[in-house]
């Protein structure tokens, strides 16, 4: 009975789902992915060939399975945009080349490794701590495994922050930070969410009665941005994400209202 249960539901969501990426479909492409592509382009390239970075998948992917909409795509797009962020950041705060790349290469350890311990409590807690130890594996200084740590502990949102020693420290902190709120818009919409309602199995009736306080939530983010560049582009993604959820809620009470 619960498995016949467990499959209408996922049945339900992922009807939902489609619809709802019907309805994203309709809306424009942030500024910042059209503003900052060559950025974003150089992020994956770097992302897609550093051996560091790859060697971290590898590491990584038992644990970024099925992390309840917070598994390896999550954690790619994290990390793309992050790196992204700090190409742009750091080359505004004067880092030179060789400097720069080294600084996109911890923030896109942190962005890879941000979530690895999402299924349990304390997620940013516990993930620093791993992160500490399985940075030690590679060529970093114990400042560098630190600020990836610090961002990683920091990345939560309404959550008081671990102090930062530094403002090349505070930099890796804030471009996760934004990056990981990036997926408040409209990614949000397409897949987090539906991916975390079939996982915990939330009836309908139940997800739908806790919505407006989940877009309350959305709205809260913008105001949480942390870098120059997520300040001005961060809240335009939120926007196109609530505008979507406003769409996606009225669809759903009228499609799927049999099932509420």
């Amino acid at each position: 009975m619960s498995n016949n249960k467990s499959t209408k539901t996922d049945l339900i969501y992922r009807s939902i789902q489609e619809r709802a990426r019907r309805i994203a479909a309709r809306f424009p492409t942030p500024s910042f992915y059209i503003v900052y592509e060559r950025q974003l382009r150089a992020s994956r390239l770097f992302f897609e060939t550093d051996p560091i970075l790859v060697k971290i998948r590898e590491l990584t992917e038992k644990d970024l399975k099925g992390s309840m909409g917070h598994g390896r795509k999550h954690a790619a797009k994290v990390t793309l945009d992050a790196g992204a962020l700090m190409l742009i950041e750091g080359k505004a705060a004067g880092y030179r080349d060789g400097y720069l790349r080294r600084r996109v290469l911890l923030t896109q350890c942190a962005g890879l490794l941000h979530d690895v311990k999402r299924k349990g409590e304390e997620h940013a807690v516990k993930g620093a701590e791993h992160a500490r130890e399985l940075l030690k594996i590679f060529s970093f200084s114990s400042q560098e495994i630190e600020d990836v740590a610090i961002a990683i502990r920091n990345h939560e949102a309404f959550k008081e922050l671990s102090p930062i020693d530094t403002k090349e420290g505070t930099m890796v902190s804030d471009c996760l930070y934004d990056a990981d709120k990036f997926r408040w818009g409209p990614d949000n919409f397409t897949d987090t969410v539906w991916e975390m309602v079939r996982y915990h199995q939330t009836p309908l009736a139940d997800f739908v009665k806790f919505y407006p306080r989940g877009m309350e939530m959305v709205q809260k983010i913008k105001g949480t941005f942390r870098s120059r560049t997520g300040q001005a582009y961060g809240p335009e993604i939120v926007d196109l994400g609530i505008e979507m959820g406003g769409e996606i809620y009225k669809m759903i009470q009228q499609e799927f209202v049999l099932y509420l």
